[in-house]
């Protein structure tokens, strides 16, 4: 599989007063495209600012970021704007949806703002609704629904468009652990049907569902394991330990 998401030397510096924070610190790394990568590290480790540049809604201080053979790292925010509304489905922890907006015009927003005409995307919201097992929930205002159902909505918001690359941020935070696993079966089948899935989190349950989990600390990588097939169980079972150095 070709290589989708491509990170050489990439330094995020924050400078304040005469302290230089290295929030990433030389990270190199690539993800191939149908990928189920899990990012993960303690609390400051850097996961989140590489998320950040890997959705373009940050760039580096130095390095390169090449998203399907285009270095991004420099380019306008109204380029980036283009790429995150084309190329991205994003997913929250807090699921961000619009209170006062049904699933249904929830799933349909961002398809507006690209412009999508009004029958085409109200098809597309309903399929992706379909997708995530809510057909039923259309109607509904996110106070009418369970936490796992709105993060099904949020993932159905994401991939309506059908986005090449869905990015997860702690997307099982917030639900308890069965509507955990159901977001997760629904990520992976994501993958399985060629989507390349980048999913943050900090617990190991939860990145024991991917095809692989890199590791963070200080703002460096320090590993990257390969998971065996027989481990990726929705994210329900530890990752074993050392399995094996890719980085």
């Amino acid at each position: 599989m070709p290589e989708l998401i491509e990170i050489q030397d990439l330094f995020k510096i924050y400078r304040a007063g005469g302290s230089e924070v290295r929030a990433l610190d030389g990270i190199s790394l690539s993800v191939k495209k149908g990928e189920f990568v899990a990012i993960t590290g303690r609390s400051g480790s850097g996961k989140s600012t590489l998320m950040n540049i890997v959705g373009c809604l940050d760039v580096p201080t130095s390095g390169r970021y090449l998203l399907a053979g285009e270095d991004v790292s420099n380019l306008s925010e109204k380029r980036l704007a283009r790429i995150r509304n084309r190329e991205i489905g994003f997913i929250f922890q807090s699921f961000n949806l619009i209170g006062s907006l049904t699933a249904l015009e929830n799933v349909e927003l961002p398809l507006l703002y690209r412009g999508v005409e009004r029958n085409a995307r109200r098809s597309l919201a309903e399929s992706a609704l379909r997708r995530v097992g809510l057909s039923g929930r259309t109607g509904h205002l996110p106070s009418q629904m369970s936490g796992g159902q709105q993060q099904r909505v949020a993932i159905a918001r994401a991939v309506a468009a059908e986005p090449p690359i869905i990015l997860a941020d702690e997307p099982t935070g917030n639900l308890d652990s069965r509507s955990g696993a159901e977001i997760m079966k629904i990520l992976r089948a994501l993958c399985g049907a060629g989507r390349t899935v980048v999913l943050i989190t900090h617990d190991d349950r939860i990145a024991a569902g991917a095809d692989r989990v890199v590791r963070l600390q200080d703002g460096k990588l320090q590993s990257a394991d390969v998971l065996p097939a027989e481990s990726r169980r929705e994210g329900t079972q530890r990752i074993p330990e050392k399995i094996c150095k890719v980085c």
